[in-house]
């Protein structure tokens, strides 16, 4: 029988009309439903499913007690080890559940970590997810690691950081593949072998006079990151991500975002004829 791993935010009591006709439609497709116990959007996820009257529901509980079980259905106990009760005391349950289900559906509050790390654990082991976003008012769908780096990449750096505490091992490893890939993991602050402004002054001009854009968006992103990219993303408005991506050495960013990270810099364009024989203007 396919089953699902339905779960969310401690801040969500009241399921949003996308995440019910979500639920609506397992239901009435016979699928088992895995909830856990918590209050929040497993509480109201229970409810839901209590009113229907549905009965092919299983509440994973960590440890011996559990706290919420709406509709009396069969539950599981997980072993959660003699650990205090925890974030990572909880997180058993759902890495159990993203374990067994075959799909999963998840209700955001757009902060709660934990939400986004069992849509983590269900791509990591090849499953299909659904995220509810209630901030955002949107669905979006996970098929592949691709759907899960997409979204990763727009997440704000203290979603990322929350995230990385509160992840395993494994989990780790995958939260920051990604983010080696952008630069994420590199430090905003100027490191003791600081290149002087005169040594970038040289070697951007250098790059301009031979004609090599690729070589110059390199340079203005190494001089970002040594200035601190999140005060460069502050001062141009661009996100921090869209700017470790655009002046990477694989990035194309357009004119656009050039000029407005030039002028963060300090830095100003000017033009001038190679020589006084051009006849490009006679």
């Amino acid at each position: 029988m396919t089953t699902v791993f339905v779960g969310g935010s401690r801040r969500i009591t009241r399921l949003p009309v996308a995440a019910k006709i979500r639920i609506d439609n397992v239901v009435a497709k016979g699928f088992a439903i895995l909830v856990g116990d918590a209050n929040g959007a497993d509480k109201a996820v229970q409810k839901h499913l209590a009113e229907s009257e549905y009965e092919k529901v299983t509440v994973y509980v960590s440890g011996d007690t559990s706290r919420n079980n709406l509709g009396q259905w069969a539950t599981c106990n997980v072993n959660a080890g003699a650990r205090e009760k925890s974030f990572q005391f909880y997180a058993a349950k759902d890495r159990e559940m993203a374990q067994q289900a075959e799909f999963g559906l998840m209700i955001w509050d757009g902060k709660s970590p934990g939400t986004v790390l069992n849509i983590l654990r269900l791509v990591q082991a090849s499953k299909k997810a659904v995220l509810v976003s209630v901030a955002k008012n949107a669905e979006l769908e996970f098929k592949s690691r691709k759907d899960w780096d997409a979204f990763l990449s727009g997440c704000s750096l203290k979603l990322r950081r929350d995230m990385e505490r509160r992840a395993i091992q494994d989990e780790l490893s995958m939260l920051r593949r990604e983010q080696d890939q952008l630069g994420f993991g590199k430090t905003d602050e100027p490191t003791d072998g600081a290149i002087t402004w005169s040594e970038w002054k040289l070697k951007m001009e250098s790059a301009l006079a031979a004609g090599d854009s690729k070589g110059f968006v390199e340079l203005l992103g190494g001089m970002a990151r040594q200035r601190g990219m999140s005060r460069v993303a502050q001062e141009t408005g661009l996100a921090r991500e869209a700017l470790y991506r655009a002046l990477s050495s694989g990035g194309n960013p357009e004119f656009a975002t050039i000029v407005r990270v030039t002028t963060a810099l300090g830095l100003r364009l000017s033009t001038s004829r190679k020589s006084e024989e051009s006849t490009a203007f006679k």
